[in-house]
């Protein structure tokens, strides 16, 4: 190997499964210089990866570009199709330099799309060349092994839910601002599960961190102020002002009542009311910016009951069970501002009118 060209560079030397393994730091500029062997012309079965997905690039790219002081990325794994020679530095037999013949073929087996959002980033920022990214160096064994390593690296990858991605997430503002709502108001903080995304039948809870996002985002929009702290006191003052017409939710704080009860039995209990009262309050907060919390009383005259199938199935219900889409919500939204004595947008007419016309056939 000493006669030709290697590409060198230091690594600490592991085992897993009693396979070595390296790991090595590389320079972002190493991610564009290093050739990786392109496999999206290849069927499926001769591949070790999936096709990369250019779309997501750009939003990829941009995270780092929007975030240099704080972006992060975790390591990348990567086979080399090829023997390698570890030369330990002095009495250390896990430091050392690997070389790797000019000619060798890298593999992402899991990365390829940290990559290729950080070649684009380079492109936009070149001063990012000289930070860092840890590389997990497999010696690629043949294509079974490689697709094996594929699956087993993504076979206990679980996306977390998106209640615990925003309650953890400091760059939305909207997240930050459903945060700020929930964990200043004693009522919010009962029943609101900060974490999940579904409700367990047991739970205690009635709303999702979720859930509550959306309504806040659909309540403020086009009246945030841009400070964080105001918003958040009118988001707070409507949604304390709205739990005081829905009585269910007060028994549900204070353990009289089981929120899965609540649930069962009403619409409001969730998650596509609590976001259509926040579409129907964004236009009562414009229409009546001093006036507006005596018209929320209008919501006690709604028959909120799941077996109100007149009002809700095709609405809030498609056979009998909630349906989120956003055609659902903008119906059930309708309900509510029609209570609420609030006009419906152009969009809303269209969407109400198609309904109706469903229902005719």
């Amino acid at each position: 190997m000493d006669t030709e060209p290697t590409l060198s560079f230091p690594v600490i030397r592991g085992v897993q499964a009693r396979r070595e393994y390296y790991v090595a730091m590389w320079s972002l500029r190493m991610m564009r210089q290093i050739s990786i062997f392109n496999e999206d012309e290849l069927p499926p079965e001769l591949r070790a990866q999936r096709i990369l997905s250019k779309g997501r690039i750009p939003e990829m790219a941009g995270y780092v570009l929007n975030n240099p002081d704080d972006y992060v990325f975790s390591a990348l794994t990567v086979s080399i199709d090829s023997k390698v020679d570890f030369e330990a530095l002095g009495d250390q037999d896990k430091l050392g330099i690997l070389k790797v013949p000019m000619d060798a073929k890298f593999i992402i087996n899991d990365g390829q799309h940290r990559r290729a959002a950080i070649i684009s980033a380079l492109e936009q920022r070149p001063e990012l060349a000289h930070e860092t990214i840890a590389v997990v160096f497999f010696l690629d064994i043949g294509l079974e092994r490689c697709q094996q390593m594929f699956a087993d690296l993504n076979r206990h990858a679980i996306r977390p839910s998106r209640s615990i991605s925003l309650l953890y997430d400091h760059r939305n503002d909207k997240a930050k601002l459903a945060k700020l709502v929930i964990l200043k108001s004693r009522f919010y903080k009962e029943i609101v599960d900060m974490e999940k995304s579904s409700l367990a039948p047991r739970s205690r809870k009635l709303f999702t961190l979720s859930a509550f996002y959306n309504a806040c985002a659909d309540l403020v929009e086009g009246l945030a102020t841009g400070d964080l702290n105001a918003d958040a006191k009118l988001a707070r003052e409507f949604w304390e002002e709205v739990a005081f017409h829905f009585p269910a939710w007060t028994q549900v704080k204070d353990g009289r009542m089981p929120a899965s009860e609540v649930r069962e039995g009403f619409i409001h209990s969730h998650g596509i009311a609590l976001q259509a009262i926040g579409k129907a309050g964004n236009a009562l907060l414009k229409a009546h910016p001093k006036g507006w919390k005596p018209k929320l009383a209008s919501l006690e005259k709604i028959d909120w009951s799941r077996a109100n199938a007149k009002v809700w199935e095709g609405r809030a219900l498609i056979g009998g069970k909630v349906s989120k889409v956003t055609t659902n919500v903008i119906l059930t939204t309708n309900v509510i501002k029609q209570a609420l004595g609030l006009p419906l947008e152009e969009s809303e007419k269209k969407v109400e009118a198609a309904s109706r016309q469903r229902d005719k056939k």
